[in-house]
């Protein structure tokens, strides 16, 4: 389907702990430049038609102060909306799920024919469990963030997109998924290290988000 390695290497990922309003926030951002013009690609992530060629079914008013729902997963509002303009545009949502609210921006900027896409997503600290945040670190959400910057880039490039959950389900398991989630895994752990973390702790939270995403449970 993909050079795993080079898709994974084409991303950039950080997370860092922040305190805003007395409030401590998990930050966490994915970054990765596309092939193609700024405004196909704003089409591509706003687009009811588009996006689940690449994440996922989608319902909803995808306008300012819209609600939109992604089919069996996350719902939430639209709480800016900035078409490209002067090289740049962004939409900012709210990201309801499991009855806790998070909140994601996602950044566009030109670069030389080229679109950079930007993922920040913003949770409180004290709404993730704390037995999930000790057992997985970033991982957790960047992993599954990491399964949509791929699809994107395959939908952009049209090579593939979304699959349905029984090929997923078939990818995951084979030597190419296993090494996506591997190594997605591991990126996360280093941006644990890079945030602070030690080394085996994010290490051994690698190995079990590795774990909960192939199913396996292990490393």
């Amino acid at each position: 389907m993909t050079d795993v390695q080079q898709q994974l290497d084409a991303v950039t990922r950080a997370w860092r702990q922040q305190a805003h309003d007395g409030v401590t926030e998990n930050v966490q951002t994915l970054a990765q430049t596309y092939a193609s013009p700024i405004d196909d690609v704003w089409d591509a992530v706003t687009s009811t038609e588009r996006i689940p060629r690449w994440f996922m079914p989608v319902t909803g008013d995808l306008q300012l102060g819209g609600r939109y729902q992604l089919e069996g997963n996350a719902g939430g509002e639209v709480l800016e909306c900035a078409p490209p303009a002067d090289g740049r545009a962004h939409y900012r949502i709210t990201w309801e799920f499991g009855g806790g609210t998070s909140w994601v921006t996602l950044r566009l900027s030109e670069q030389d024919n080229a679109t950079r896409v930007e993922l920040e997503h913003i949770a409180h600290a004290d709404d993730i469990p704390a037995e999930m945040a000790a057992m997985f670190g970033p991982g957790a959400t960047g992993v599954g963030w990491d399964g949509g910057l791929l699809g994107l880039a395959l939908h952009l490039s049209g090579t593939g997109g979304a699959m349905s959950p029984a090929d997923l389900a078939e990818w995951v398991t084979s030597d190419e998924g296993k090494a996506f989630y591997r190594g997605a895994s591991d990126a996360w752990g280093r941006a644990s290290v890079a945030a602070g973390v030690d080394q085996a702790t994010a290490q051994q939270q690698a190995d079990a988000t590795y774990g909960f995403y192939t199913g396996t449970g292990q490393a």
